[in-house]
């Protein structure tokens, strides 16, 4: 476990669906408070030297997970997402949707429409579309003080039930990246949207989900939009699994775009898994863990199919309330069987979302870098991936 960026303020990776480091693996792309407010910033990983891309002193926009922020105001931290190819990062700032290049040069493409709320937002991989999902803001309408006050500030209602309850919509908005253009607004009714991702492999199609879904867990979450023929498609069916009863998390795709990996839980045996979709396919697969293994994670996998995650690994001996250790998994889908393989302890606490370790490859695949706020400020630290099947 080797120190990246770990000072006297608080440092984390980009939100692990996006890429933060640019295509050469020259560049970690980071959100900062070192300049007493949240900003956006780079770190020439061969030189150590820091590039300041964004100015914000409003403190942090209102939004999913980040509950506690502030409405139309200051900077979305789950709105940042990384073209990695063109170095540049797309991003929420109040009601303003931005672009800044690696120089901090700022455009501003368009606006969030007016009574809607934001999440974790997308880049196509071609750089040229953004989508940002929002949904109706009175599903997140609720006073600071109803708050819970521990790390993460949950409301003390069930947003999805309120969602479902009074017709509250989700919307897929598609932004040009160098117009600024809304080129499309997909309705998502009833339905509260917070991950979206494109296809890596072609860009109409959308991978989304409903969060925090009190009714059908094991098949409301994971939903596959295509622009093709306007179709919107439940991935996890029971026609694909043997067993849809627990829930389902963390839908990513693989950055090739061949599959698409998440995790999950049963409730019938109480034992923990890792599930796959073929995207060509759209053939199920799913490996339950044993019955120790049960810390709540993140997975991201690697192109020769390894898969590094921050949660559900430990060892029979350990006592521990969230995911302890970055590890690796080598699953053989066919067989069902997972072969384990600890890197280090992530030594986070998880106390908020801002500290959970999101553990990402790079685009070489030999690094893995994640978050931790062990040393009492949020730092970047980096582990060396095992060798790739392929070398």
């Amino acid at each position: 476990m080797k120190p990246v960026i770990s000072d006297n303020h608080n440092n984390q990776l980009l939100y692990f669906t996006t890429s933060s480091l640019s295509a050469d693996d020259k560049k970690l792309f980071f959100i900062s408070d070192r300049t007493g407010d949240v900003n956006i910033f780079a770190r020439n990983l061969e030189t150590g030297k820091d590039t300041q891309i964004t100015q914000n002193s409003d403190g942090y926009l209102k939004s999913y997970v980040s509950f506690d922020g502030n409405p139309n105001k200051g900077l979305g931290k789950v709105t940042v997402s990384l073209d990695a190819k063109h170095e540049t990062v797309y991003y929420v700032q109040g009601e303003n949707i931005c672009k800044a290049d690696i120089d901090g040069n700022i455009t501003v493409l368009n606006q969030i429409k007016n009574n809607e709320t934001t999440a974790y937002s997308a880049i196509s991989a071609d750089g040229k579309f953004l989508c940002i999902p929002t949904t109706d803001s009175r599903a997140l309408d609720y006073n600071k003080s109803d708050l819970s006050k521990d790390g993460y500030c949950f409301p003390n209602y069930e947003i999805d039930t309120r969602v479902r309850e009074e017709n509250l919509n989700s919307y897929l908005n598609i932004y040009d990246t160098q117009t600024g253009e809304l080129v499309k607004r997909v309705i998502v009714e009833r339905g509260w949207v917070t991950h979206v991702q494109f296809s890596p492999l072609d860009s109409s199609q959308i991978l989304y989900n409903h969060e925090w879904t009190q009714t059908d867990q094991g098949t409301r979450r994971i939903w596959l939009y295509n622009g093709h023929d306007k179709t919107h498609t439940k991935l996890r069916t029971e026609n694909n699994t043997e067993n849809l009863s627990g829930w389902v998390c963390h839908e990513v795709y693989t950055a090739d775009g061949a599959a698409i990996v998440y995790h999950g839980s049963y409730v019938s045996t109480g034992l923990h898994f890792v599930g796959k979709i073929d995207t060509d396919t759209l053939k199920t697969y799913e490996i339950a863990f044993d019955k120790l293994h049960t810390k709540y994670g993140h997975f991201v996998m690697r192109n020769d199919g390894l898969i590094v995650t921050d949660g559900y690994y430990q060892r029979p001996d350990d006592i521990i309330k969230r995911g302890k250790y970055i590890a690796t998994l080598r699953p053989d889908w066919d067989a069902g069987t997972l072969t384990w393989q600890e890197l280090c302890e992530n030594k986070s606490d998880w106390d908020s979302q801002d500290s959970h370790p999101h553990p990402i490859f790079n685009h070489k695949g030999d690094k893995i870098y994640f978050t931790s706020n062990f040393e009492g400020k949020r730092g970047v630290y980096e582990v060396a991936a095992p060798i790739m099947l392929n070398q």
